[in-house]
């Protein structure tokens, strides 16, 4: 039997130990901290033989419903409140690589520098999707607006440095014209300097080509002239064993008010009743061939079908799918 003595010191121990506990709870059972951000952002899925991974820029919060025209803001705010959206709105920059087989082409090239922290994550998700920049054979453009080639050059140097760059001349001739500069507003005149100094180091190292309207990009790769955003906004489109993905560029500028009300333009239009009138005709042909189509500014990975309904057209955006 244990002595009284060694009972008590026993006893004395457990005391400490449970004190010794009970005083530290915060830092042993303290609350995890908030992490923030979210996975990288890319999404893959089959076209017929081809995958396409759709890659994030990021997002960027827009007062969409003050630069949308042929509206009013306040009718505009109600639309995107009836979805959950505020008048400023959250808004994806999307761009995507596909993968035939034989190449591997990135459609569109994000913001690279331009456009504030929350954008210019594209090379970092196509890393992150398994693609390095080297490995890029051909960069489209669906029009030469920032968001959409400003991830082409850093400092001078080519991000994708294998990669021919393919552009609609009815762009290119636009954005290199020194008329149209001199005529542009003070904002827009940025863009065309923006366009310069990411279009130029290909240029110069020979590895730039245009494209004619409706025009065959690449094998494999089609163009479909839907002007007024800009003089050559093109979507791009693929087809492989029987299925067909349209990229439709800037055709919309979020995912709820142009499906309901497609005459809504916005002030990034350059010509605005052209653009209303492709936005028309690109709704059209997607409800007609229920093809899939993919939103550069549609909530990421904006990729979808297009239907009819009773307001017009509804956007439905893919199942997810492992």
């Amino acid at each position: 039997m244990p002595s009284r003595r060694s009972m008590l010191k026993a006893t004395a121990a457990t005391l400490l130990a449970a004190a010794s506990t009970a005083a530290l709870p915060n830092l042993a059972f303290s609350k995890a901290p908030l992490k923030g951000g979210q996975a990288p952002g890319y999404y893959r899925l089959k076209v017929g033989a081809y995958e396409v991974t759709a890659l994030s820029d990021g997002t960027v919060a827009i007062p969409l419903a003050k630069l949308y025209a042929n509206t009013t803001a306040d009718h505009a705010e109600a639309v995107l409140a009836a979805a959950f959206q505020g008048p400023s709105s959250e808004t994806s920059v999307n761009a995507y690589l596909v993968n035939t087989g034989e190449r591997l082409v990135l459609i569109d090239a994000g913001t690279g520098t331009y456009l504030g922290p929350t954008l210019g994550r594209l090379l970092a998700n196509i890393e992150a999707s398994g693609y390095k920049a080297d490995e890029i054979d051909d960069v489209i453009l669906t029009h030469i607006h920032t968001d959409h080639s400003g991830g082409l050059s850093n400092k001078g140097s080519r991000v994708f440095p294998n990669a021919t760059l393919h552009v609609s001349r009815r762009d290119a001739d636009f954005w290199f014209d020194q008329n149209e500069e001199n005529k542009a507003t003070a904002a827009v005149k940025e863009q065309f300097a923006q366009a310069h100094a990411s279009l130029n180091p290909y240029i110069e190292a020979k590895k730039f080509e245009t494209f004619g309207d409706d025009a065959e990009v690449l094998p494999g790769f089609g163009s479909v002239l839907r002007a007024g955003h800009t003089p050559g906004h093109s979507s791009i489109v693929i087809e492989s064993q029987g299925q067909k993905m349209m990229f439709w560029g800037d055709v919309t500028h979020g995912d709820v008010l142009q499906f309901d009300e497609p005459d809504v333009a916005i002030a990034f239009d350059i010509n605005q009743q052209m653009a209303v009138a492709a936005r028309k005709k690109a709704f059209e042909d997607a409800a007609d061939g229920a093809y899939l189509v993919a939103g550069a500014h549609i909530a990421f990975p904006g990729i979808g079908h297009l239907r009819r309904d009773d307001t017009n057209y509804d956007w439905v955006p893919l199942n997810y799918s492992l």
